[in-house]
């Protein structure tokens, strides 16, 4: 049996089509990336419609652990002016470059002053921020959202002390649930988990099966950290800042549906 010998002319023809097939390997490979260079980039939804969303959307959560400032009252005026006076007291100048929202007191204190100066410094901060009342509002959809959960279902984690919590709800005029987690209540605070796992253990719930609702990174992180879904708020910072399985632009933006074994959101088609 024979085999036929390859001829010169076969040769040439074999090398084109190979120098012809890598041309095109080329070109191919070139084209998602002129496609990259050439088209830019779609905004960020800000309520995504990708499979992140589903981690909260449509699944049943046992609770739901709201941050106060900022997620449910705005008190950012007021924060910001206690703040700034305490800063200008103390001579900081551009030392200080304003608050940190959703970080503890006592931390932002420390990063400032010596430690022989944060008791003393912390005291300032909290008298300051006792006696400014004014311009705290419920913000939209805040109201509405914890009135519709169970009492064993909703409890508010703050960085506040409690007596601070307590004089900002009031000032707003919002009805605080029986379980409220205070910066006093954990000896680490956000963005630790302590403060929502306390909370979840506190409601008899398992923080894996809670869902958190907070507009600060830091607070996003300690409920990550606590193996709890996230739903990030717009308002403090912006969208992109924030490291969530849901970002909405308002807590009116959401709905939720009590079932039996716990509470599912869902999003409310109307714009705001």
């Amino acid at each position: 049996m024979t085999t036929a010998e390859s001829t010169p002319d076969n040769t040439a023809e074999e090398v084109d089509r190979a120098d012809i097939e890598a041309d095109l390997q080329r070109i191919l490979q070139a084209v998602p990336e002129a496609i990259r260079e050439t088209v830019p980039e779609a905004a960020p939804e800000v309520v995504p419609e990708t499979e992140a969303a589903h981690a909260v959307i449509g699944r049943v959560f046992q609770g739901v652990l709201f941050d106060m400032d900022g997620t449910l009252v705005d008190s950012t005026k007021a924060v910001n002016r206690s703040w700034q006076q305490w800063a200008d007291e103390m001579g900081f100048g551009a030392l200080f470059s304003g608050v940190q929202h959703g970080r503890p007191a006592r931390e932002m204190v420390a990063d400032l002053v010596s430690p022989d100066q944060v008791e003393s410094s912390i005291l300032r901060v909290n008298q300051l921020e006792l006696a400014d009342t004014d311009d705290i509002t419920i913000l939209p959809g805040a109201a509405e959202l914890m009135a519709a959960l169970p009492e064993g279902r909703r409890a508010i984690v703050t960085s506040c002390d409690s007596a601070l919590c307590r004089i900002r709800l009031d000032s707003a005029g919002f009805d605080a649930p029986a379980t409220v987690v205070t910066i006093e209540d954990t000896v680490k605070g956000k963005p630790a988990p302590d403060p929502f796992l306390e909370a979840a253990d506190r409601l008899g719930l398992d923080a894996r099966q809670c869902v958190v609702v907070e507009d600060a990174p830091a607070g996003l992180a300690a409920g990550r950290a606590a193996g709890c879904a996230t739903i990030g708020v717009v308002g403090t910072h912006s969208a992109d800042e924030l490291d969530a399985d849901l970002v909405v632009p308002s807590l009116d933006r959401l709905r939720i549906e009590l079932h039996d074994h716990g509470v599912v959101f869902s999003i409310s088609p109307e714009s705001i």
